[in-house]
């Protein structure tokens, strides 16, 4: 073969490399795959309960190792029907300004300059679905901006007696509404966690996040609903809530549902929803927190473990809900003044750094695609055992939730809507972390850190859990 030959077989093995590079998809902007969020509950997160108070705060969460401060909704919200003292925050009457019960505009931007001079991306959380009854579009914008009953009155779902619902039949709402999340993205808004999503027409948000993830390349968005036609990230949300797991672990740790369970529900998942899709991963969030308890109070003495169950386990972005970092045990009321005053650092903010740093640290537990594939362990019931590996990294989780109880009856399912699914009520809750501690070997193919005590294991490592206790080795 003479030398020009060469050079174009050459030229045409790296032309096909480049068009093969160019071809893959980008499914997410690169700072997601290993980003953990932090749910900021503005009006309960300092005495002063406005931007200020929580801009003074952002040094402690950047210690604490949050990557996403997704606000909770700091729109102006409306008066009529308003339920509580202070309302809702999902009862916006107008996109386009700040609740002034968190300061101004200014206040607002002068957070958002901070976060991100400390590097900390910040989402807003989107309340498409409704408005409150005296938003500014139901008198601006035409009457079928609203859903009506025969009477011509605005209704609402559920139990949303201080919203009324949007008509998303009318194509007019869906550009009104892109216009007005656009606004907060010119603002230099890092994304959006978008309420109730799956209570919108799932045309609406194929209409216009196409345009603006070509327009805003680097934004993340979150989608609160539980859909696989939500979840290509090219053409709708990053990441979508992982429900199902949720209740789930509670009732893993209640003792009603076993590690079966859990084997099953990763396989239908994985069956389910695409590998790039983000999976979002909580034990708490504001809704589990002020309607169904603290997850002390849902997962007793193993809601660490089933947190790093939600660190670990495959597709999974950890979420951290206010006051998780502190251990705060109490529900946080909605519609009233409640706040936090007291941050100092407890056996809990060392747990969830630790669990943070995990997450960052270990390539195979990004979320996603590029995260390990998971490897179940043989093990005794009760104990969750398995392994997620990529080129360089292992993880390995092994985590006590005791023996199932043997129900009699089968549990009652609470109340529950759509959008916010509710799982099992268990009536004899715990009787599982009773059990006696169990032991297990560990065959290690190497030399091994323990995440959360740091301590150097190799070869075959024996120990003793307790339910509720675990162990995650690193390598």
């Amino acid at each position: 073969m003479n030398m020009k030959r060469i050079l174009i077989t050459l030229a045409a093995a790296f032309a096909l490399v480049a068009c093969a590079k160019k071809e893959a998809p980008q499914y997410h902007p690169d700072w997601t795959y290993n980003a953990v969020l932090y749910e900021l509950n503005v009006r309960q997160f300092s005495p002063e309960g406005n931007f200020q108070g929580a801009q003074a705060q952002l040094p402690r969460l950047k210690a604490l190792g949050v990557d996403i401060l997704w606000l909770m909704p700091i729109f102006e919200i409306g008066t009529e029907g308003r339920k509580g003292t202070m309302g809702s925050y999902y009862a916006i009457s107008d996109y386009k300004k700040v609740n002034p019960e968190f300061g101004t505009m200014e206040d607002f931007e002068a957070f958002l300059a901070e976060a991100h001079s400390l590097g900390l991306k910040v989402i807003l959380d989107w309340v498409a679905n409704q408005t409150a009854p005296d938003h500014i579009w139901m008198t601006e914008k035409p009457a079928d901006f609203y859903e009506r009953d025969a009477d011509g009155n605005a209704i609402w779902e559920y139990d949303w007696t201080d919203t009324r619902s949007l008509n998303y039949d009318n194509k007019e709402v869906w550009w009104a509404q892109d216009d007005a999340m656009r606004f907060w993205l010119e603002k230099g808004v890092d994304g959006f966690r978008c309420d109730a999503a799956g209570e919108v027409p799932v045309e609406f948000w194929l209409g216009i996040l196409p345009k603006m993830n070509e327009d805003y390349p680097d934004i993340y968005l979150l989608a609160e609903a539980e859909r696989d036609n939500l979840a290509n990230s090219l053409e709708t949300f990053d990441a979508n809530y992982a429900w199902e797991l949720h209740h789930l672990l509670n009732s893993l740790a209640q003792g009603s549902k076993s590690v079966q369970d859990l084997k099953d529900y990763t396989a239908r998942d994985a069956a389910r929803f695409p590998k790039e899709a983000f999976r979002l991963t909580f034990t708490s969030n504001h809704d589990e927190n002020s309607w169904s308890g603290t997850e002390f109070e849902r997962e007793g003495k193993a809601a660490d473990a089933c947190a790093v169950l939600c660190a670990t386990l495959p597709g999974s972005q950890l979420l951290v809900y206010t006051g998780q970092e502190i251990g705060l045990d109490r529900r946080l009321e909605f519609f009233e003044k409640d706040p936090i005053t007291d941050w100092s650092a407890n056996e809990h903010t060392v747990f969830w750094k630790k669990l943070i740093d995990l997450k960052h640290n270990n390539p195979a537990l990004a979320a996603g695609e590029k995260g390990g594939d998971m490897l179940w362990w043989e093990a005794a019931e009760g104990i969750v055992a398995f392994s997620r590996e990529v080129p360089g990294n292992k993880v390995i989780v092994i985590a006590n939730f005791g023996i199932p109880q043997k129900a009699e009856a089968p549990a009652e399912k609470a109340e529950a809507n759509d959008n916010r699914p509710q799982g099992e009520v268990t009536a004899e809750p715990f009787k599982n972390l009773e059990a006696e501690p169990a032991p297990f070997t560990v065959k290690l193919d190497g030399e091994y850190k323990d995440a959360f005590t740091g301590e150097v294991h190799s070869g075959d490592y024996s120990f003793v859990l307790a339910p509720g206790e675990y162990i995650v080795l690193t390598k």
